[in-house]
């Protein structure tokens, strides 16, 4: 049996990601396909490496995407910026930390973590003792980890790293457009990111920015296929092992070269670029601040329905929180219930987090006014209904004075 065309639910995602895309990002996606050499295409290319150097805060040329979910531009970063024997320092303070050692790990890279408690961050000097005593070729540093709802600061991790000649990378996939990345300001070699939090796209494009000396590291890997090789064309022996990762070689397709490898991914070019110019359009500090308010309003709507927020909030990313459910609430159960019965989608957590908290994201096109105080409501309702003890009213209440207060 053939089934019809796919109609999904209505749907309002409250979760950790994906979230709700713009709805002129899902317009973009639908508009015409051309030819990957079309002159419309390549100049689409090039605006949308110029709208997100803006949205990394950065003058990289080497600012592209990535084809492929958040992971294949951690992937991409790691395998084209470390040789097999490496050495890796990777500070760890939930899942994506550990994500990045194995990335980094299968990429034969010799890798050194670090260890934090769930729900708490590093300070700078912890990272330099690291780097000083494992004395890494690259560190590897998750901004925001949604596992944890944890925001890393970076702000003097750069300059860490360029006195002990490190190479810096950041994965900035839950936290670029909501939570402040200043990629040149913070001495970044590298950052990858997805569409799918708070640049308010779907997920299946990675958003990418190398540096200069990120680029020179790339350049001295460079391998290009036998099948489009010209005479003189680079072939190093400790060439990247990913033929689709490599990013000497999209480097070259992104670029002046324009030498093929695979095939842009259109529709999903044509979103990102959309993501980046909704958020430039309205201003990336005022996106940024649209989701600090956002987030401080769940926050404090959740805190007045007496739920306990985890972790430290004053490290706590803008656009995501973790409650603790409450004892006696089965915690699947009420997820269901507040997708079944209201249509809105909450998150669980991994590891030693999976059952015990929640996780209520505002972020992208849901960090505004309505998307909260509706979750809030359906929360309060779902609660009373599975025996907690919530006040009447009190998350909206809430949720509705930090609004106020902000006008």
């Amino acid at each position: 049996m053939i089934p019809g065309p796919i109609e999904p639910p209505a749907r309002l995602l409250m979760g950790p990601g994906p979230i709700s895309a713009y709805p002129s990002v899902l317009r973009a996606m639908s508009t015409s396909l051309v030819g990957q050499y079309d002159p419309f295409m390549t100049g689409a290319m090039a605006e949308t490496q110029e709208l997100y150097r803006g949205v990394w805060s950065t003058d990289n040329d080497a600012t592209l995407l990535i084809d492929g979910t958040s992971r294949a531009g951690i992937e991409s970063a790691l395998i084209s910026l470390v040789r097999p024997g490496d050495r890796v320092l990777v500070p760890v303070f939930g899942r994506f930390g550990h994500l990045l050692a194995e990335i980094a790990e299968r990429a034969m890279a010799e890798v050194h973590t670090i260890e934090t408690e769930w729900g708490q961050v590093f300070p700078p000097s912890v990272i330099e003792e690291a780097i000083v005593r494992v004395k890494p070729t690259l560190l590897a540093l998750v901004q925001g980890d949604t596992s944890t709802t944890m925001n890393q600061p970076l702000e003097d991790i750069g300059e860490i790293c360029r006195r002990h000649g490190v190479l810096f990378y950041s994965d900035a996939t839950a936290s670029l457009g909501g939570n402040a990345f200043e990629a040149d300001a913070w001495g970044l070699d590298a950052a990858t990111a997805g569409l799918q939090k708070c640049l308010g796209g779907p997920s299946g494009s990675a958003p990418i920015t190398l540096s200069p000396r990120a680029v020179e590291v790339v350049q001295s890997r460079k391998k290009i296929e036998a099948g489009i090789r010209e005479p003189g064309d680079p072939s190093a022996p400790d060439f990247v092992r990913s033929n689709y990762f490599d990013l000497g070689m999209i480097l070259d397709y992104w670029g002046p070269r324009r030498l093929n490898h695979h095939t842009e991914a259109t529709s999903m070019l044509y979103a990102a670029r959309e993501c980046a110019r909704v958020l430039l359009l309205e201003g990336r500090d005022e996106v940024i601040a649209r989701h600090e308010r956002a987030g401080r309003a769940m926050l404090e709507g959740v805190q007045a329905l007496g739920l306990q927020v985890f972790g430290d909030i004053g490290h706590k990313m803008n656009n995501v929180v973790a409650v603790e459910i409450p004892e006696g609430v089965p915690g699947d159960d009420a997820r269901t219930s507040m997708l079944e019965d209201f249509g809105i989608e909450i998150g669980t957590s991994f590891g030693p987090l999976h059952g015990r908290v929640w996780r209520i994201g505002t972020m992208g096109y849901n960090a505004r006014k309505d998307a909260v105080v509706t979750t809030l409501a359906a929360l309060e309702s779902v609660l009373r209904r599975f025996g907690a003890s919530v006040p009447a009213g009190g998350g909206v209440d809430a949720a509705l004075d930090v609004y106020a207060g902000a006008q």
